[in-house]
């Protein structure tokens, strides 16, 4: 048997957010995982295409694995953002009815909401919504608020966490892919293509490629069907004709398209929610971007005045559940995280909170350390950022204005970029109006050598 490139207690397969708090928790409780990511760089998968929302869980379903995960998430990331120099726009949310089908609906939405325990939300009328957000289409016929949802970067969080577990002894391997993997005994031998790694314990925690990765150690009993949601990001003039997120009336299916501000300072609206078999490539295409400019424009008719400033779409891990499939097998050694969906990035904590709790049940040997903590570069807009302080240094990226000493920054240290996408997760280059057409050639020349081609 060849000699493992590493070993550990645990190993996590998986670098997207729910992947980077369980690294977090378990290196916090002493265990020293290594967190082994495919790509580049963490956040390459599901997680580098969202919505960046705080979810409170009012439209979860009832007594679900996802509502509690969201809600132990959504109390732990409140607690630790600071420490942590997370952002957060308190914006809170309405669930907007555009016909009377949906006005109907409205109640229902508040008793559902009340049960899962958000007892701050109410229906509002018509004239109070036009107070709230005066430049709603007038076909608007009232809400529900959710005081408590607000608005975050999708990308400084799970970066926190990784940086934490990284100060706690954790590990992480970019570019190592898990191939197979053998259970002998009490130890698997986990084939990636760096070399073979020994655990443990291994987590399942890959995402689009969960029920893949699953079969490792069992047939898999869900099956991944990546859900693609496309966005069109409007210009940043466009952030100030609204203040709450904008959420539809749900169905079945999905819960529609939503229009929020960012952290960043633009306007987003989106996602669609489009089942393909392709695991790892989310395309955009045209007649759908329209369609979502159309309804922006349908919901905030001074829409029509604003340019658009970026498109993307996501891959959500959609299972044939409508809930998260988590479940440890003591005598395998196996912890299962999958079909992780729309609210990942605030359950993350929670989905740590319970694997650590299971972990420590199942296999001992927990421990909780007084944690290190790691804080972030600022990327939102509600916050000075370092291009107004003489620090920064010059302006590299004009449209997003990040600096030489943020790019150099994200180019160095326990967990650099590991490909451009990385850099631009980590700073915003590159990622405003001009796409880069301005900037990529100081961008490259910084990078030089130092990225994944």
């Amino acid at each position: 048997m060849r000699e493992p490139i590493a070993s550990s207690r645990v190993v996590i397969i998986g670098g997207g957010v729910v992947g980077c708090a369980i690294f977090r928790r378990l290196a916090i409780a002493g265990l020293q995982p290594i967190l082994v990511e495919a790509a580049a760089d963490i956040l390459d998968g599901a997680s580098k295409g969202n919505s960046a929302l705080l979810h409170t869980g009012f439209d979860a379903p009832e007594n679900s694995i996802e509502l509690a995960c969201v809600q132990a998430g959504y109390r732990e990331y409140m607690a630790i953002k600071h420490k942590l120099n997370l952002p957060l726009v308190e914006s809170g949310a309405l669930v907007v009815a555009w016909d009377e089908e949906q006005f109907a609906k409205l109640p229902a939405i508040v008793e559902r909401a009340h049960r899962n325990g958000v007892t701050d939300v109410m229906q509002i009328e018509r004239d109070e919504l036009r107070k709230r957000e005066p430049f709603l289409s007038d076909r608007a016929l009232g809400a529900v608020l959710i005081p408590g949802e607000h608005i975050i970067d999708p990308w400084s969080a799970p970066l926190a966490y990784a940086h934490q577990g990284l100060a706690h002894g954790g590990r992480i391997l970019r570019r190592c892919r898990v191939t197979g993997g053998e259970l002998d005994g009490q130890r698997w031998m986990l084939q990636t293509t760096l070399g073979d790694i020994a655990a443990d314990v291994v987590i399942n925690a890959a995402g689009n490629y969960g029920d893949l990765v699953e079969a490792i150690n069992r047939e898999s009993p869900f099956t991944i069907t990546p859900r693609k949601g496309q966005f069109v990001v409007f210009d940043k003039p466009a952030s100030k004709l609204l203040h709450a997120i904008i959420l539809p009336v749900p169905t079945e299916r999905s819960k529609g398209i939503v229009a929020c501000r960012t952290a960043f300072g633009n306007l987003l609206v989106g996602p669609t929610a489009e089942d393909q078999q392709d695991r790892s490539r989310a395309e955009v295409d045209q007649a759908t971007l329209e369609r979502l400019i159309a309804k922006g424009i349908e919901m905030i008719p001074g829409l029509a005045d604003h340019s658009v400033n970026a498109i993307y779409a996501g891959l959500r891990p959609a299972t044939q559940f409508k809930d998260y499939q988590i479940a440890v097998d003591r005598q395998r050694r196996w912890v299962t995280v999958g079909g992780i969906r729309s609210t990942g990035l605030t359950a993350a904590l929670g989905i740590a909170q319970m694997v650590g709790r299971d972990f420590a049940e199942a296999f001992d040997g927990v421990r909780d350390e007084e944690p290190i903590w790691t804080p972030v570069p600022n990327l939102a807009e509600d916050r000075a950022r370092p291009y107004l302080t003489e620090a920064g240094g010059d302006v590299v990226c004009h449209c997003e204005l990040v600096t030489r000493s943020e790019i150099e920054a994200a180019l160095a240290g326990p967990l650099p970029a590991g490909d451009l996408g990385g850099l631009k997760r980590r700073t915003r280059c590159m990622m405003g109006r001009c796409q880069g057409f301005y900037c990529s050639a100081q961008v490259f020349a910084l990078a030089e050598g130092r990225l994944a081609s």
